[in-house]
């Protein structure tokens, strides 16, 4: 018999949904063996279809984006009540994602921006979207906005883990053969990844780290061969999950950390602030802040893609 399945959005770009496309003609081959009976990004299903269901009726859903606002936690609940296997697809649903670098402001400042600051808005009133309204008679009801991004485990259980922003298509694909296997690793695993560092798959040149000063990609043109971080290059290669084909690096573009930290580290920025000063040249104070101080925006620098699920989380109030 065919697996019954799901796919959902939450709060995201979409680029999940468009990986799991991007697994080309083997769609035929998921397809065969699967049957999606909610997927609204790409069919037309109805939230009452998914609460038809009986519980634990899927097999698998895979949920991408991070929960943030008051639909995103309902669906979640909802579609872990249904599903047997719940997968945080995607770094969004796995560590906050971009969405997650949210929390370094708060719900009223967000929207202030948004309706009221921004260079193309014309907002004299300052008008804000109201959570209910009744227009020619009729009620409408908009999702609550959420002060703060969460993970999809800080909302629900979750089962499996596939990492990447968006995960590289491949990836997707040996998950979903996992499941139609049965071959699964035990619960809470990360799956369609492997189990050492970036540094580790990349194919650039290393050498002794010795680094006297940083630089931002904008500011230099890198050695195509030469390992980015020995060039002054902030790289989360250290503390990143290998599984990408290290996309980003051989661009020439360093990485950003989405395919999340090993097995066993708590927290992938603070992991990479040890990482650099292990690998600073100076050693007199006065000079290593003085390379320090040239990390622009250090936060979003070592956290952009685990802001929620980091030791910070969010800015306080």
């Amino acid at each position: 018999m065919k697996l019954k399945g799901g796919i959902y959005w939450g709060a995201g770009c979409g680029g999940c949904d468009v990986a799991v496309l991007d697994v080309h003609e083997k769609i035929l081959d998921v397809a065969g063996k699967m049957d999606l009976y909610f997927w609204p990004i790409a069919m037309d299903f109805k939230y009452d279809d998914v609460r038809a269901l009986e519980d634990g009726e899927l097999d698998i859903v895979l949920y991408n984006g991070a929960v943030r606002n008051s639909e995103n936690e309902e669906i979640a609940k909802l579609l872990r009540r249904k599903s047997k296997t719940l997968v945080a697809l995607g770094a969004c649903a796995h560590l906050g994602g971009l969405i997650g670098m949210a929390n370094y402001h708060t719900r009223e400042t967000i929207l202030r921006r948004v309706y009221g600051e921004t260079e193309s808005t014309q907002n004299p009133d300052g008008v804000l979207p109201l959570e209910r309204s009744t227009v020619d008679g009729n009620e409408l009801e908009l999702p609550r906005f959420y002060n703060t991004v969460r993970t999809l485990d800080q909302v629900v259980d979750v089962d499996y883990y596939i990492p990447g922003c968006p995960p590289v298509p491949q990836q997707i694909l040996n998950a979903l053969t996992a499941v139609f296997e049965g071959a699964l690793p035990p619960k809470g695993s990360v799956i369609g990844a492997g189990t050492r560092t970036l540094c580790d798959e990349c194919p650039r040149k290393k050498e002794e780290k010795a680094i006297s000063e940083f630089k931002r990609p904008l500011e230099m043109i890198p050695d195509p061969e030469k390992c980015l971080l020995e060039q002054g290059l902030i790289c989360l290669g250290p503390v990143t999950r290998e599984g990408c084909g290290a996309r980003c690096i051989n661009s020439g573009v360093p990485c950003r950390g989405c395919y999340g930290p090993l097995e066993g580290v708590y927290d992938q920025g603070v992991r990479m602030i040890s990482a650099l000063a292990s690998v600073i040249e100076p050693k007199e104070e006065d000079e290593i802040d003085a390379v320090l101080g040239g990390i622009v925006d250090p936060l979003r620098t070592f956290h952009r893609f685990s802001t929620p699920a980091s030791i910070l989380r969010r800015k306080r109030s």
